[in-house]
């Protein structure tokens, strides 16, 4: 029965959906304006603003699908199922390289050892897929971004970009300085009210935390989740940015396309052309202006590398010509988190799967209220409902932060893998089945549990994506090296150990809050709970939210960079990288709402280098 209502519940909401009318696709023309490859979080931006110049044709080219093509159901709109889109047509399906290593290895508890890496093949991207959470980083963050050679790129220069996307629907505590009213992307707390929340932010005032607004003024502190949703339900890059500009005469956006690589002419060095398969044929587009390469930190990388840009040894062991010998790739940053860190509690307060699909009252009654009203249980965004960004080090020892600065987040989930029975969760953090059913087995569905993740915010260890060989349809070499530095795995102790520090503390009492103590196999010779079991532990769960960013760093050419602060491809004309790659280092944040900004900024900036262009055609 509950099957059945959920279905017809999906159906009625499928059916009252208000997306804009898709127009009737274009025939594809021999040339465009600007050519922008991929329409994820930067693409979609991109197309958006571009598109406002009614003179400019622009061809956007996307390797996915529509955001609506999965099914009638539209589940990729239901915040809490977000981990169930993990390997569906909307996901790339990427894994990292393994490093089997005992010591000094990483996802020794994933299956085959490999890193499961989520990335979204769709019209929105990964913002389709993603946990939907909206985090922009620190002043600190991007005043660094201006100290590493990148001028126009400090806090007092982007901040307008971020509130420039921004439609602000926050209720509870935010800084009305630090947000937009008037923008495409709806941003929101999360209308579930987890039982949780209050005992999680209640923590941090005994820490010496404040409840504060993230995207303010300040760096520390605990808060409810904002997140892109309107009415409860997820609000991606394409039903913000293209669903209500799709009717725009001068733009065309293609999918199923998938780029091959940006031709160059060799004499003019200006890239001149995009090869993409699409329909069963090969298409070549040429750009009069600008290609504009937004797929993603790992695949803009790649198909740089594919046109015959990047690392000059490398190009040449796969048979590529070299046009431009660039450290492509070569500076791969991530948040590595620990995402297997559980606590039971003795009341009924946190999300299990078998509670949803029972046959009760209370399920019935948490379907009404998220198709009805936009409410409940199913509007949490992956089950993550609270935040808390924190400096371990003084966290830990009870004195004032140094500096407000975050070496660790803290993501409270309303959920556990003892209650993710259907094994979604597990397969998107790619665990193996012999570990899940070694640790969690023995309590699934029979424990009430929630999670806290800790979240390295800003790793020294660095990673590199590659090529696998010269075919543009095999997927790229992913290499982490998560905790290549030891310091980041000693980071990440002291983030296990105040997640702890919190579940244990005053406000979670009341729930008899008990750390879930089943050993990790690898693990089961050290004292659990010592630091040791943790180095441990953190090497066989190392699990990621898809914050990939700086394969294509900005930054001065002899400091390694692969862009100008006005992000285009040194020695290359007309070719310019617009999304999380070119970030130079990571923030301490989430990287979905940077991506947002790095396009709104860079739309800017590109209407600014054609002004005299535009006021030709306009004369």
């Amino acid at each position: 029965m509950i099957r059945q209502l959920l279905a017809l519940s999906l159906l009625i909401s499928a059916a009252s959906a208000t997306f804009s009318q898709k127009p009737k696709p274009k025939p594809l023309l021999p040339e465009y304006d600007f050519v922008i490859i991929g329409a994820g979080s930067a693409g979609s931006v991109l197309a958006n603003r571009l598109s406002e110049v009614s003179q400019w044709n622009i061809l956007v080219l996307e390797a996915g699908d529509e955001e609506e093509s999965m099914s009638v159901l539209r589940l990729s709109n239901v915040p809490l199922m977000a981990s169930s889109l993990y390997g569906s047509s909307f996901d790339w399906g990427y894994q990292t390289k393994p490093n089997r290593n005992r010591t000094s290895g990483y996802c020794l508890a994933m299956t085959d050892q490999k890193c499961n890496w989520p990335r979204g093949k769709v019209v929105g991207g990964t913002s389709v897929i993603n946990y939907m959470i909206y985090s922009r980083g620190t002043r600190y963050d991007f005043d660094e971004w201006e100290r590493l050679g990148n001028p126009g790129w400090a806090y007092r220069d982007v901040l307008p970009y971020f509130m420039k996307s921004e439609k602000c629907g926050l209720t509870e505590i935010y800084d009305a300085r630090f947000h937009g009213r008037g923008g495409y992307l709806d941003v929101s707390h999360v209308p579930y009210n987890s039982p949780l929340i209050e005992p999680f932010i209640r923590s941090g005032y005994e820490f010496g935390y404040r409840m504060t607004d993230y995207n303010g003024a300040g760096g520390l502190g605990f808060s409810p989740v904002q997140a892109n949703l309107r009415d409860g339900a997820r609000f991606s890059a394409n039903r913000a940015f293209l669903k209500p500009i799709r009717v725009r005469n001068n733009l065309s956006l293609v999918t199923k396309a998938h780029v091959m690589k940006i031709l160059i002419n060799p004499t003019t060095r200006r890239a001149t052309h995009v090869r993409f398969a699409h329909g069963g044929s090969i298409h070549t587009i040429r750009a009069r202006y600008e290609i504009i390469l937004s797929a993603g930190t790992l695949n803009s990388p790649q198909i740089l590398m594919l046109s015959g840009i990047g690392p000059g040894d490398h190009l040449e062991s796969h048979g590529i010509s070299v046009f431009e010998d660039l450290p492509v790739g070569l500076n791969l940053r991530d948040h590595v988190s620990m995402g297997a860190l559980t606590f039971v509690v003795n009341d009924t307060v946190t999300i299990k799967e078998n509670r949803l699909k029972s046959i009760s009252l209370w399920s019935f009654f948490e379907l009404i209220k998220y198709y009805g009203l936009g409410q409940g249980s199913f509007t949490a965004p992956g089950g993550a409902v609270a935040l808390a960004f924190i400096h371990t080090d003084s966290f830990l020892k009870n004195i004032p932060p140094p500096i407000d600065y975050p070496d660790i987040e803290l993501v409270l989930g309303a959920g556990a893998l003892t209650g993710d029975e259907s094994g979604y969760l597990r397969r998107e953090l790619g665990l193996s089945e012999q570990f899940d059913r070694e640790v969690f087995g023995r309590a699934k569905g029979k424990v009430d549990a929630f999670s806290i993740v800790p979240v390295l915010m800003r790793p020294k260890s660095r990673g590199r994506v590659s090529l696998a060989s010269r075919d543009p349809f095999q997927p790229p070499v992913l290499e982490p090296n998560y905790y290549e530095s030891h310091e980041d795995l000693l980071t990440m102790v002291r983030g296990i150990k105040s997640a702890i520090k919190v579940a244990y503390s005053g406000p979670f009492r009341r729930f008899n809050t008990q750390l879930y103590n089943v050993p990790f196999p690898g693990c089961r010779h050290l004292r659990f709970g010592s630091d040791e079991y943790w180095l441990c532990a953190a090497r066989r769960v190392s699990t990621t939210l898809g914050h990939f960013t700086s394969t294509c760093k900005m930054g001065p050419r002899d400091r390694g960079g692969v862009v100008d602060p006005r992000l285009r491809v040194y020695g290359i004309k007309g070719l310019r990288v617009v999304d999380a790659s070119v970030m130079p280092e990571i923030i301490a944040g989430h990287t979905c709402a940077p991506a947002y900004m790095i396009a709104e900024k860079a739309a800017d900036m590109i209407k600014e280098d054609y002004r005299v262009r535009i006021l030709t055609h306009l004369g």
